[in-house]
């Protein structure tokens, strides 16, 4: 027979022992919210449809069967329209990567999303393919004109400071050259850059800035025209 020992306490009850670990698990933060923390949404929640409810019936009375009908298709066709927009496809054709999908892109596809991210910006872009340095030229309503270029480092080659020989026919309007580069830019590439003058460096997290949604010009302090 088992001896009780002096300095053990009483049995734990089953609902005292569950207490206890729900205490503990809530102490961690490995335990749902309780019914209070949860309560005002849930108020709330019941409070909107409530009021949806009511509101389709009035249009119901005022305007028969098609006002409720109007009623709950338009919200279902902007939800709809919204996770589409939000797909990966969707949003990489509207101009927006993410950090680690720019991470991914060789350089074709870097020109692309930056064609991409021009156009959302409203460039007219044109991509001047080639094998291993591709450039884009874009132009705006207000007849600005950018060369863009990418590569790992900024210094040129002795063909590569001029713009590329199919876009001379447009020479109106100012022009610049945009160098990205989705690492940092070196000194050296930061001194080249200034003694060019025409020259602007965009390099890794205004990339990326870029790429979430920001405007070109935004990038730049003073802005990329001033």
């Amino acid at each position: 027979m088992a001896r009780l020992s002096w300095t053990s306490g009483p049995p734990r009850s089953s609902f005292s022992r569950r207490r206890h670990t729900v205490r503990r698990l809530r102490d961690q933060g490995l335990y749902g919210p309780r019914l209070r923390d949860v309560l005002p949404a849930l108020a709330g929640a019941v409070v909107v449809v409530c009021a949806v409810a009511a509101g389709l019936a009035v249009g119901y009375r005022a305007g028969g069967p098609l006002v409720p009908v109007v009623g709950l298709s338009v919200p279902a066709l902007v939800v709809a329209v919204e996770m589409r927009r939000r797909r990966p496809g969707a949003r990489r054709r509207h101009g927006r990567y993410t950090a680690d999908e720019l991470r991914e892109l060789d350089v074709q596809g870097l020109a692309l999303a930056v064609a991409r991210m021009l156009r959302r910006d409203g460039w007219r872009v044109r991509l001047l393919p080639a094998p291993d340095r591709p450039r884009l030229y874009a132009r705006d309503a207000a007849g600005r004109q950018l060369d863009v270029a990418f590569r790992p480092v900024a210094e040129p080659l002795p063909d590569e400071a001029l713009p590329d020989p199919r876009t001379r026919r447009h020479t109106d309007g100012p022009r610049l050259q945009l160098v990205v580069h989705r690492g940092a830019f070196r000194d050296r590439d930061i001194r080249w850059a200034q003694r060019q003058g025409d020259t602007r460096l965009l390099d890794g997290p205004a990339l990326e800035r870029w790429a979430a949604g920001a405007s070109l010009n935004d990038l730049f302090d003073p802005g990329l025209w001033d």
